[in-house]
């Protein structure tokens, strides 16, 4: 009885031990338990606007510090999607953007990459198409559950249309 109980102890130490993720030495943390990850971003004319969610980074190249989980993975700060773009130098450029999901409740979540690269002459890729969540997972919206409703034909069909007779009280 005792060695059952010490093999059980053991399997279950052994598999908390091996589910923890440990963080690379002299990692910057940050808000919420994330760490610091740093991305170059780059574009074909060296010289581009960069502005993650929104905020101003720099021109290209530039290195690009994002907090995420400690798996890599971009975290939750509030938004579903957190956004890089590049702004074009000439009128015959695209303004770029790339787009990494980070929603909580999705089931892919993105990884951190080690570097972003636009090319500031090709159209950029479209935005990705929102995630729906419906009431019953599995299931599609409720105006999808059948045929639209019928009321039952005219009274007759007059030379102007369809009459409708309606009964008075």
């Amino acid at each position: 009885m005792k060695s059952v109980c010490f093999f059980a102890s053991a399997a279950v130490a052994l598999g908390l031990l091996a589910g923890c993720v440990s963080e690379p030495p002299g990692a910057e943390h940050g808000p919420q338990g994330t760490i610091a990850y740093n991305v170059l971003v780059e574009a074909s004319p060296p010289g581009a606007r960069i502005f993650a969610n929104g905020a101003d980074i720099g021109n290209t190249p530039v290195q690009l510090k994002i907090f995420a989980k400690k798996d890599g993975r971009f975290h939750d700060f509030g938004a579903p999607y957190y956004v890089v773009q590049a702004m074009p130098l000439t009128t015959n450029q695209f303004a770029q953007a790339r787009f990494f999901l980070a929603a909580r409740e999705a089931s892919r979540v993105d990884h951190v990459p080690s570097q972003i690269y636009f090319d500031m002459n090709q159209p950029s890729p479209p935005p990705p198409t929102p995630h729906r969540v419906y009431a019953y997972p599995g299931y599609p919206p409720p105006g999808y559950y059948g045929p639209p409703m019928y009321y039952g034909p005219p009274g007759y069909f007059g030379p102007y249309g369809p009459v409708y007779y309606y009964r008075r009280w």
